[in-house]
């Protein structure tokens, strides 16, 4: 067939995505750090150590890479410990790197996208209770305030709090993130604090900065009934749906906060976005289970034949990204995918499961949906929470004894992407060609 290209607009941003905690390396005044030090908390015991070395100064030479490699755009997160390591107490050394790492990526014509809260709190807002406290979001507006000031001449796109869903279910409701609990009305009350603080950071941000866009990070996870013909698979995905990819955003347009069990009244919440931010990774099938209760009786699995990343954690599921999409057109928003992307060692699955969800973005752009950019997770390997340094995400892959970065074939994969705007037939061939006939059919 004669080359062909899936044409993205111009202006298109392609970036990656990282997160403090994740990539600075030696953050000790958090509570991840300090959950990290309890036993058994994280896979075989790892911690995020050095991580990337990030607060050593490599951000610089990782920043390089992804200038080099035809990135526009790059989103990263601010380490709340180390703004304001005390409650009394604002380091201005630990905010100037910040606004080094800024002033770099507006000066090399890549557009920052800074993330204020991405899962980590400092140790003295948790031994006041954390998020569970109502004085909080009044908290986490000063901080916003502080971080915003000073970095406002080379950032306007700000991600007010990272996948707030995964951060309350993972913390409250699993146990898997620290604090650990299993509370459900504890995760409302957290739920309700965060929704304030995000409103609260958005007002504050718009004063210190009226042309900047704000947004929320929410992790999409699709969800479908297991069986089409068995009307009892429905009623528990629309109710799993409703609680961990609606309900949050819904009240940032309403200021109404829906849940199942309980209805709180957020007013000033309303309204509070300018862009949607989309993390989306995988698809559940949702079946009816009374078993399952904890689950509000829906069990989540991946299909039979599911295409699974190596340790089975992300289903490869492209139509689950349209979903997505889909659900975030609904707002009326422009927007950012914020996050995508597999964990993938050997780095076989990571080019087709890039190339297939692109193709999805590429079509909702198609429908005139205001999809602004897109950003892979993550550009290097990275400390994967309590899935510690099992899992690989990066583009780029660490030797975490050397710090060695390792070019995997992605990044060859993506440069191209970038550089062409666009996915292109022969790209395609030469990085995916088990996937070339879907994409590009001979008929």
């Amino acid at each position: 067939m004669p080359d062909a290209i899936f044409q993205f607009p111009r202006g298109f941003m392609w970036g990656t995505a990282t997160a403090a905690h994740q990539v600075e390396g030696n953050n000790i005044n958090n509570n991840w750090a300090k959950w990290e030090s309890e036993p058994g908390r994280i896979i075989k015991g790892q911690k995020s150590g050095l991580a990337c070395d990030w607060w050593g100064g490599r951000w610089k030479e990782d920043f390089e890479r992804a200038r080099n490699t035809g990135q526009n755009a790059h989103r990263f997160s601010i380490e709340w410990s180390r703004i304001q390591p005390e409650p009394d107490r604002w380091d201005d050394e630990a905010l100037n790197k910040y606004l080094e790492m800024c002033r770099w990526l507006y000066r090399n014509n890549m557009t920052p996208l800074v993330t204020l809260h991405h899962f980590t709190d400092p140790l003295w807002l948790v031994e006041r209770g954390g998020w569970e406290n109502e004085e909080t979001p009044a908290l986490f507006a000063r901080y916003v305030r502080r971080v915003v000031t000073s970095l406002k001449d080379y950032v306007n796109l700000w991600v007010t709090i990272n996948e707030p869903n995964v951060y309350i279910f993972s913390g409250w409701v699993s146990g898997e993130f620290p604090p650990g609990k299993n509370d459900l009305a504890c995760a409302v009350k957290v739920a309700v604090n965060l929704i304030r603080g995000h409103a609260a950071g958005y007002k504050v941000i718009h004063e210190v900065q009226s042309e900047a866009q704000v947004g929320v990070a929410t992790n999409y996870r699709s969800l479908v009934p297991a069986r089409s013909w068995f009307l009892l698979d429905r009623p528990p995905m629309k109710i799993q749906d409703q609680i961990f990819n609606r309900a949050i955003n819904d009240c940032l347009s309403s200021g109404k906060l829906n849940l199942p069990f309980k209805k709180v009244n957020i007013p000033e919440a309303a309204g509070t976005q300018d862009f949607i931010g989309l993390n989306y990774y995988t698809r559940d099938l949702v079946q009816f289970s009374l078993k399952d209760y904890a689950s509000l009786f829906g069990r989540r699995f991946f299909p039979k034949d599911a295409d699974l990343s190596p340790t089975g954690f992300i289903a490869n599921i492209p139509a689950g990204m349209w979903d997505g999409l889909k659900w975030a057109h609904e707002y009326k928003l422009p927007v950012i995918i914020t996050e995508n992307g597999v964990e993938d060692h050997l780095d076989t699955l990571r080019p087709r499961y890039t190339i297939e969800h692109l193709h999805q973005v590429w079509r909702a752009i198609n429908f005139n949906w205001r999809i602004k950019g897109y950003f892979h997770w993550s550009l290097v390997d990275n400390f994967e929470w309590e899935r510690g340094w099992t899992q690989r995400f990066g583009l780029w892959g660490l030797d975490t004894t050397t710090q060695e970065r390792i070019r995997r074939s992605s990044v060859d994969m993506y440069e191209t992407i970038c550089k062409e705007n666009g996915i292109s037939s022969d790209m395609v061939k030469r990085y995916a060609p088990e996937i070339f006939e879907k994409l590009f059919p001979a008929d």
